[in-house]
Formats: C-alpha cells, sequence, structure tokens
C-alpha cells in the first residue's frame, strides 16, 4: 500500500511557487545570483564569478587559457543545466511553468482576483454573470492598481538583477536616480502592467520562448506526462458546465488531444476542478495525468462531443 503523502498536490505545488518566487524577489538583493553592470561579472552566493578571468587584469593569459576557463566555468555548467533540464521537460511537460515560473504565480493570482472581482477571468472573456460588479469602476480600478504594483516590483527586482540592488534601494529612497534607472522603471512598469492586465496567458501561450521551447521537446516525446481523458464515461461530463476547461489558467480544451494542448504547464488546476465536479461520483474525476502508452493514446483520441454539442443537450 503506497503511503500518503504528507501534502496534497496543490499544496506542494503552492509551496514550490512561494517558495521560487521568493527566491526570485530576493535573490539580487541576497546575491544569491546577479550580473553587476559597474563591476562587469557575475556575483553567485555572495562571491564574484569572472569565469577564471580574474587573473587576466593582473598578468597576460594566452588565448588558449582563456578559452579553456570560458568552457570549463561557463559553457560547460550551462550545458548540463540545459541537458538536465530538456530531459525534465522530455518526461513531464512545462512543469517549470506550472509549478516554478514567477510569471505563471502572477497570472493565476490575477486571475483569482478578475474572477471575484469582475467574475471573469481575463479581460477578453464575458463575465460569467450579469451583474453591477463588471459594470462598476471601483473593481477595475483595483485590479488594475494591483496589476501596476506587482509590475513595479518586478520592474524593481529585474534591474536589481544587473544594478547593485542596495545602491539601488538607497537611490529611490532618496528620490536620486539616474535617467537610466529611472527610465527602465518606467518603461518595464508599462510594459509588465499591460502584460498583467491584458495578457497574461497570451504572452505564455505566445511570447516566452522558454515556454515554447518547453512545449517543442514536451511534444516530441508522444509518451510523455499528459492530461488524459477517460472518454468512456464521457456521458458524465454533460451534467458538468465544462468546469475543467473553464479553469484552465492557459484557456486549452482540457479533454482535447496533446496537440491541442500544446501550452500545457501541467499545473493540474484542471484536474482540481474535476474533483470538485464529480465530488459526488465515486469513481472520480474523469480527468488524470497518463504516460508512456496510455500518453500516446491521448494524441489520437478527442472528447466525444463538443462544447457545442454539449451546451445543447443542457
Amino acid at each position: 500500500m503506497t503511503p500518503a503523502l504528507p501534502f496534497s498536490r496543490e499544496q506542494i505545488r503552492t509551496i514550490s511557487q512561494s517558495g521560487f518566487y521568493l527566491l526570485f524577489l530576493c535573490a539580487p538583493l541576497l546575491d544569491i545570483f546577479r550580473f553587476d553592470i559597474l563591476e562587469g561579472h557575475f556575483i553567485i552566493f555572495g562571491y564574484d564569478w569572472m569565469l577564471g578571468l580574474e587573473s587576466s587584469k593582473y598578468e597576460c593569459l594566452d588565448t588558449s587559457h582563456s578559452v579553456r576557463n570560458v568552457l570549463l566555468n561557463f559553457l560547460l555548467p550551462l550545458f548540463i543545466l540545459l541537458l538536465i533540464s530538456a530531459l525534465i521537460v522530455w518526461k513531464y511537460g512545462r512543469i517549470y511553468c506550472g509549478w516554478l515560473c514567477p510569471h505563471f504565480s502572477v497570472v493565476e493570482t490575477i486571475n483569482r482576483l478578475m474572477l471575484k472581482h469582475l467574475n471573469r477571468v481575463t479581460f477578453w472573456e464575458k463575465p460569467l454573470a450579469t451583474d453591477s460588479a463588471g459594470r462598476d469602476a471601483l473593481p477595475w480600478l483595483l485590479v488594475l492598481s494591483i496589476c501596476i504594483l506587482i509590475a513595479f516590483i518586478w520592474s524593481f527586482v529585474l534591474l536589481g538583477y544587473i544594478y547593485p540592488p542596495r545602491l539601488l534601494s538607497m537611490n529611490l529612497y532618496h528620490f536620486e536616480l539616474s535617467f537610466g534607472p529611472s527610465l527602465f522603471l518606467l518603461v518595464m512598469t508599462i510594459i509588465l502592467t499591460i502584460d498583467f492586465f491584458f495578457a497574461r496567458h497570451l504572452f505564455c501561450k505566445f511570447g516566452c520562448s522558454l515556454g515554447i521551447m518547453q512545449s517543442f521537446v514536451w511534444m516530441a516525446n508522444s509518451k510523455a506526462m499528459v492530461v488524459g481523458f477517460d472518454k468512456s464515461r464521457a456521458h458524465l461530463c454533460q451534467s458538468c458546465d465544462s468546469a475543467c476547461d473553464k479553469s484552465c489558467p492557459m484557456r486549452l480544451p482540457v479533454r482535447g488531444i496533446k496537440r491541442a494542448k500544446f501550452t500545457c504547464t501541467q499545473c493540474g488546476i484542471c484536474l482540481n476542478a474535476c474533483d470538485e465536479a464529480q465530488a459526488d461520483n465515486p469513481q472520480g474525476r474523469l480527468i488524470h495525468w497518463v504516460s508512456n502508452e496510455e500518453a500516446s493514446a491521448v494524441d489520437r483520441q478527442a472528447a466525444p462531443f463538443t462544447i457545442k454539442r454539449l451546451k445543447k443537450s443542457n
């Protein structure tokens, strides 16, 4: 008998997302990882990382020695990291996006905020219920203000990855920022506000090169982990208002073929939605994570009904 885990899947994901988000925010301030543009080298865990070329400032090094230092201190670690990451993505898909990515954490946070105050998950969708929430200006201003606040914090953190964060903090506190950092904060805050308010999941689907690369690697493995649909019990979906599709932060057809879920982040939110929808069903949810041969079958089958037919039956 498999022992029960002390935390649920969603709790583990929340812990991993929160931990990585805090790491993203604190890494430059704590000198865990950043590039010091004033010194011209990386800082990792408080130590100057100069690719083994620091002695070149004081003594003449031949070209072969410099190349060897770059290969061993930068290119080789980078290759190993990329290889390990590719193997994980090959087997599990965009697991980084759904379980670690700070941007996806913001996507989910603002989705919940908009759903609570505006009865919609994205700006481009119609409200789920017709009431005053979608017409009043105050909820819109609240959501927009939070987007601006998060965008400014992100802009400050991103600038801290290349500009000494302590010096940046002092200059900002005393209103003594130079033109370059001030322009960066202004432009980046505007860009991120537009992203967070209008195009969160659209950026994840079409604008994030890291996410798209993961999708291509994942799609190349027909046996990789994917959300599968138990089509033998498809009739049970007729009593559900597509809860799995509506819960997906990426707005994907959860019960469709793998190719239709090209940008799936493996967050598992659709599984939670199906759990709630089938709470009274002793057989449980109709969608599950599957791998190997079961995963290969996902790209050869689709739900034996369409959303239009489901709506007509209701």
